[in-house]
């Protein structure tokens, strides 16, 4: 498999949206394939409308750095090597809640999740990705 489909995509929007309802906060869930493109969204009961936009730059800067949106934070600091790179690609998101999905090694989409706190993002990020 080299691109998510829609069905292994639902899967994680699933796993993931049952995260979010166990610690009890609604979340705006993105899955974008191996280009970036969205697959599969879901907006929970609840969830604000400003992580709409988020969880899906999430996934999409996810993939087009392959790797976690959490690992970029210090590598875009004033003075570090990734200075900027927000702004770059209509606008990176660059703090956790993005994770590549990764099936044999091979990167086939990416998670993005928007509209707790960072903890709570990455946490039901994770549990997406672990239902591959």
């Amino acid at each position: 498999m080299s691109a998510i489909s829609l069905s292994v995509a639902s899967d994680v929007i699933d796993a993931a949206t049952a995260k979010a309802g166990e610690i009890a906060q609604p979340m705006n869930i993105a899955v974008v394939d191996d280009g970036g493109h969205l697959v599969a969204f879901v907006r929970m009961d609840g969830a604000i409308k400003a992580s709409i936009d988020i969880s899906i730059r999430k996934a999409r800067t996810s993939i087009l750095m392959n790797a976690p949106t959490s690992a970029l934070m210090p590598l875009v600091q004033p003075g570090a090597e990734l200075y900027g790179l927000e702004q770059t690609s209509g606008g990176m998101v660059i703090f956790g809640g993005g994770i590549p999905l990764t099936v044999d090694g091979v990167v086939i989409g990416a998670i993005g999740v928007s509209a707790g706190s960072v903890e709570q993002d990455v946490s039901v990020a994770e549990a997406g990705a672990a239902a591959l």
